[in-house]
């Protein structure tokens, strides 16, 4: 299960709907270990596009060695469908390189409901998990 403070759910939502008609992306890191989002990250689509995200390559590598500094680790990877529902494409899966992150979508396709969705991703497998939304 994906627990989840609802600033940082409403921080995804709200970047994927600003980054909306592009798929929006970006990482919550944690503590190592921990399996706790505690940091927002929202990062650019350097593929600009809205069928399709890529994290910029040097943003990516600046974001891993700031995360090897702070003793964390991406806890949640984000990213939205413009189109469709939130589920993971095979694109999706094949990108899925994080064995213990949730891989969250959300998807942006109705302008007055998101979807938000949380699915473990490991070596071609996809398994969805209940979200827990808290306040804190």
């Amino acid at each position: 299960m994906l627990r989840i403070s609802r600033d940082l759910h409403d921080a995804i939502v709200a970047h994927a709907r600003r980054d909306h008609p592009d798929e929006a992306c970006g990482v919550v890191a944690g503590a190592e270990g921990s399996d706790a989002p505690t940091r927002f990250v929202p990062m650019l689509n350097a593929a600009r596009s809205p069928t399709f995200y890529e994290f910029d390559s040097t943003d990516l590598l600046a974001l891993y060695k700031e995360m090897d500094a702070n003793d964390e680790e991406p806890v949640v990877v984000y990213h939205s469908h413009t189109a469709t529902e939130a589920y993971p494409s095979r694109t999706d899966i094949s990108y899925a390189s994080e064995p213990n992150a949730h891989y969250v979508l959300v998807s942006t396709r109705e302008p007055d409901s998101t979807e938000f969705r949380s699915f473990r991703i490991v070596d071609g497998a996809v398994t969805e998990e209940a979200v827990e939304v808290v306040d804190v």
